[in-house]
């Protein structure tokens, strides 16, 4: 089946555990006990995950800008679990990016072990760099509210054939003139704002789908988010957070037969709190009426770490944007993005979601 050639566009948290449990999953083999722990398919389309191979990355921060993948991803303002440092001397050194909308001015308010420290340096040429990469996908892990830096990437994977996993909620396969425009070019792209593997806006269209399934109509809902990693302190700066806040409400939204009005739903990033580091805490109430006009609460309280928890997701991601490009598919795929993101163009309940990924997978359904 050959590689997977995976070039990466912010080298934050969610890169470093990516990276880290691609090499976890080639280390323990196709052998052994645990090889599919933690991962919805081993195998998919005939790939696996000993197939990635990261072969370009972008950032803009001087801790990791001209230094090696390999340690790249474990220098500040990083601050995911390291679960595993064995690592092979990637052939990547981390090039200069535009940093353009990527970072938010409060963060200079914040000590320089918390924020990213803007390189010196000129930005490459990351059309040059991606084409001499001979990469087959892009990564955009760039920081919510990078609306021209993600536009800047998505131009770039235009121009030069790669395909584009959005993982941030910045509408780009989730708006038709761009979805058009990749559709044009026959260059599959997945998106757009990742959803965890079993995170705070999973569960919640989860419970949400079970109340309506069940005769339980809704009447008030809130998730509150907090964490202590560089996507919550970006996040302080509201003005960055406002397609975030609509990405995650429209996925619950979504799951209801009539949506609530906007002053009985709040869901979005609530507050950093340095020490939580890398853990995400959501702290979910659903209020509804059953049975006799009974009420209904329910509380609940997610403890993940946030980086490696959406990485079992992208690992797939990956291999379904490879496999769309081997059979010449281009475009948005749609069963991937409904089942992979929070904004896709088109929702789906998420069984209905993971069963047209299926198919998709096994080649009877084209996106």
């Amino acid at each position: 089946m050959g590689k997977i050639r995976v070039a990466i566009a912010g080298v934050g948290n969610c890169a470093s555990s990516l990276i880290q449990g691609v090499e976890y999953y080639k280390a323990l083999g196709k052998n052994h006990p645990d090889r599919s722990l933690g991962l919805m398919h081993y195998d998919l389309g005939g790939y696996q995950p000993d197939d990635i191979e990261f072969v370009a990355a972008f950032d803009i921060d001087r801790r990791k800008v001209d230094k090696p993948l390999k340690e790249a991803i474990f220098a500040k303002p990083n601050c995911t679990k390291i679960f595993n440092n064995n690592l092979p001397d990637f052939p990547v050194i981390v090039k200069m990016g535009n940093v353009l909308d990527g970072v938010s001015p409060h963060l200079e308010d914040y000590p320089d072990d918390r924020r990213f420290i803007i390189a010196r340096k000129k930005p490459c040429d990351v059309v040059k760099v991606l084409k001499q990469s001979d990469a087959d996908i892009l990564l955009s892990y760039l920081p919510v509210g990078s609306e021209e830096a993600t536009a800047f990437y998505a131009e770039v994977c235009l121009k030069t054939g790669v395909s584009l996993i959005n993982c941030v909620p910045v509408f780009i396969a989730s708006n038709k003139s761009w979805a058009d425009r990749f559709e044009k070019k026959k260059i599959p792209i997945i998106g757009d704002d990742v959803k965890s593997q079993i995170g705070a806006t999973i569960i919640h269209r989860t419970l949400t789908k079970l109340f309506e399934d069940r005769g339980v109509k809704i009447s008030t809902t809130y998730q509150l988010n907090v964490g202590g990693n560089t996507d919550f302190l970006n996040m302080l700066n509201r003005s960055r957070v406002k397609s975030k806040k609509i990405s995650k409400t429209e996925a619950v939204q979504s799951q209801m037969h009539k949506p609530l009005d906007n002053e009985n739903i709040h869901i979005g990033p609530s507050d950093y709190v340095p020490w939580l580091m890398d853990n995400k805490i959501c702290f979910l109430r659903m209020e509804g009426r059953g049975f006799g006009n009974i009420l209904v609460n329910l509380e609940l309280r997610l403890s993940v770490e946030d980086s490696p928890n959406s990485a079992g997701v992208v690992i797939d991601a990956i291999r379904c944007c490879k496999v769309a490009r081997d059979r010449g598919v281009g475009g948005v795929l749609i069963s991937p993005s409904a089942y992979f993101m929070k904004h896709p163009i088109i929702q789906f309940p998420d069984e209905k979601a993971r069963d047209m990924l299926e198919e998709f997978i096994q080649g009877k359904r084209e996106r």
